[in-house]
């Protein structure tokens, strides 16, 4: 599993011509999406709007990641690519014993961009829960595997739970605190101005930050949402939807952009 974002060949045109695109995560993944996004001829604008920041028991989680380096669990699951950046932050060692389990495509993307790997993805629904379901299949029904389950203090712990409940040894721990990042003036202003196409939201707590720092966002703007989840936690905002990528992926995301591109010309 590479979670690696295919650039269109040089014949496959620049349906996204002109576009200027919001991107609200930085990082490998920010790169790789802007990568992507000029290769089908936009101009992204990499503004974070989120940030993750330290937990209130920093002991815990620096304990639970040098036992993961030690090798003391089998399976480390990961739920978010920002869960991904605390680890890159850390220094976070992965041995080769210990295997990952990333929630979906684009938390996928963000671990291999990081230089680490994901052994299983959900083929089907790309969620905590999608994961739970499909999880007996991929470990081939082992049971009292030592799991190390790192989430966000936001979080549900629909996964940790659900492996608990079917036998596994879970050891659930709050990795980060989900901050908002205040964007440059410019970037404000040019989405008031209508001068940004589209804007990409990847979570919940994208969609927060975009209608407080950047709402009401003007109708002449499409707002991209990576999944249902992602629209219905925007809808709770106040901020409306457009489109929604098929798959939770950034690829899927982009390729949500392209459609609305191409269905408007």
């Amino acid at each position: 599993m590479t979670g690696a974002i295919h650039l269109p060949s040089s014949g496959a045109g620049k349906p996204l011509q002109g576009w200027r695109v919001l991107v609200p995560r930085g990082g490998p993944w920010g790169d790789g999406v802007a990568a992507a996004l000029r290769a089908r001829g936009a101009k992204p604008v990499i503004a974070p709007l989120i940030d993750f920041a330290p937990t209130d028991d920093q002991p815990a989680l620096e304990a639970a990641l040098k036992r993961l380096a030690e090798g003391a669990f089998d399976w480390l699951t990961v739920t978010s690519a920002t869960t991904v950046d605390v680890l890159a932050s850390y220094g976070a060692e992965i041995p080769a014993s210990t295997k990952v389990a990333a929630v979906g495509e684009t938390t996928a993307a963000a671990l291999v961009a990081a230089g680490y790997r994901a052994d299983i993805v959900p083929s089907e629904e790309n969620s905590a829960r999608g994961l739970l379901e499909e999880w007996e299949a991929a470990t081939e029904g082992e049971k009292g595997l030592r799991v190390l389950a790192l989430r966000s203090a936001i979080a549900k712990q629909i996964l940790s739970v659900g492996l608990a409940r079917i036998g596994h040894h879970v050891e659930a721990v709050v990795a980060y605190r989900t901050v908002g990042v205040p964007v440059a003036q410019k970037v404000v202003d040019d989405v008031r101005a209508g001068n940004v196409r589209a804007i990409l939201v990847t979570s919940g707590s994208v969609a927060e930050q975009v209608q407080e720092q950047l709402g009401p966002i003007p109708e002449s703007i499409l707002v991209a949402a990576i999944g249902p989840q992602t629209q219905t936690d925007a809808a709770k905002v106040g901020l409306r939807v457009d489109v929604i990528a098929e798959e939770r992926s950034a690829e899927s995301l982009i390729d949500a952009v392209v459609s609305a591109a191409l269905a408007s010309a």
